[in-house]
């Protein structure tokens, strides 16, 4: 294999004008607009907007956008019904996924019964039509998750239409009740959210992509993008380290364990990145609201803990926190569970999946990269007595 090219790594896969991740200079933007700016100042519904439809919407169209997606937010009898049939014991990840796939299957069986029973797969390729499954999907997949939690843990078949305008505030109030949720929580878990939304060609952008380019629906990309995340290589790193931080009672314990881990090289999640190479764009963001949101004694301790945490990896290795790291702090002091941490990245990320699965289709070639053969050279079976029937042999001058 050639240098370099280990997991397509420095490999240019195609061409995008959804992000910039490291480009000359220009850091994370989603559309030109700097990631920075949009956590600051956006919300998370005017950047799936933006990723989605293409550009930011003025305050009467993100109204109009937050009452589309909560118009959307109900399930079906028939998706309820998958949902309290999966195992009790059932991965968050697994639930997303089995959902978006059901969702798919009934989008296709509308579209069908719409064209008069003809088959959907084939189905001439309608960008708005698209875009329009990509709200609903978005606007589906929070209840679905929250409906199985609650029903897996409880027996409860909780109601999951309606509810607050913004979707940072409806997850929290789903899991905690109307309004429990303080709101630095709601606007730490949005920009959460924002931050999450898109991020290149990642994994699982790259495998949302590679299935659009064969002409497949949507909810089969959307599905190959949550399956992708779901490996522990690009989704879970928040749930791994918000796990460590816990392990810990105080900051010295951490830097004397972590430097015994080390010390084994054991790989710690949360820090570096495949593409970034001093930095992370996106952490400050998360810190400084995690630390915001540090008012209890004990959650001031995890951040501390974190903190040297942070330290000794710089020391030690030169490696800076990624997203992840204080992200686990974020959504652990808005109260969300540790297995819902990698759910919550595919939600968000829905938006940016959805935008790269529009940009394949519209310039659309199959992707199809070659291998390097590294395997036997030719060879033949050895001979062997013919038997009644065989097939006549195609080996040369046989």
């Amino acid at each position: 294999m050639s240098s370099g090219s280990a997991g397509l790594a420095g490999v240019v896969a195609g061409e995008t004008a959804v992000s910039t991740v490291g480009k000359s200079g220009a850091g994370l933007t989603y559309r030109g607009y700097p990631i920075e700016d949009l956590a600051a100042h956006a919300t998370y519904e005017e950047c799936a907007c933006l990723l989605i439809h293409g550009d930011l919407p003025d305050a009467a169209g993100l109204e109009d956008y937050r009452r589309t997606l909560r118009a959307r937010r109900g399930l079906s009898a028939a998706l309820r019904r998958v949902l309290e049939a999966m195992p009790a014991a059932s991965h968050p990840m697994d639930v997303l996924r089995t959902a978006c796939s059901f969702a798919g299957a009934e989008t296709e069986a509308a579209a069908a019964g719409n064209a008069g029973g003809a088959g959907a797969g084939a189905a001439a390729y309608e960008p708005a039509a698209i875009r329009g499954q990509a709200d609903s999907l978005l606007a589906l997949l929070p209840g679905a998750l929250l409906y199985q939690h609650a029903f897996a843990a409880r027996g409860e078949r909780r109601e999951v239409s309606g509810g607050a305008p913004s979707l940072a505030a409806w997850i929290l109030d789903l899991l905690h009740g109307t309004g429990a949720a303080s709101a630095d929580q709601v606007a730490a878990l949005d920009a959460a959210l924002i931050l999450y939304a898109e991020h290149e060609f990642n994994a699982s952008t790259f495998a949302a992509r590679v299935v659009a380019s064969t002409l497949s629906d949507f909810h089969s990309a959307m599905t190959a993008g949550i399956a992708a995340l779901r490996g522990p290589l690009h989704g879970g790193a928040n749930e791994a380290a918000m796990a460590l931080i816990e392990r810990f009672r105080d900051p010295g314990e951490a830097e004397r364990a972590l430097l015994e881990m080390l010390g084994r090289r054991e790989l710690v999640m949360g820090f570096g990145h495949r593409v970034y190479r001093e930095s992370d764009p996106r952490s400050p963001v998360v810190q400084r609201w995690a630390e915001r949101l540090a008012t209890s004694g004990e959650q001031q301790r995890q951040f501390a803990v974190a903190e040297r945490i942070e330290a000794v990896m710089r020391r030690e290795k030169g490696l800076f926190p990624n997203l992840d790291f204080y992200s686990a702090l974020l959504f652990h002091n808005c109260g969300i569970p540790t297995p819902l941490f990698t759910p919550l990245f595919v939600i968000s990320r829905v938006a940016g999946w959805a935008a790269h699965y529009l940009e394949q289709r519209d310039n659309n070639r199959l992707i199809r990269p070659t291998a390097a053969y590294t395997g036997p050279p030719p060879r033949h079976l050895p001979a062997r007595a013919s038997a009644p029937g065989a097939r006549p042999s195609a080996r040369p001058g046989a």
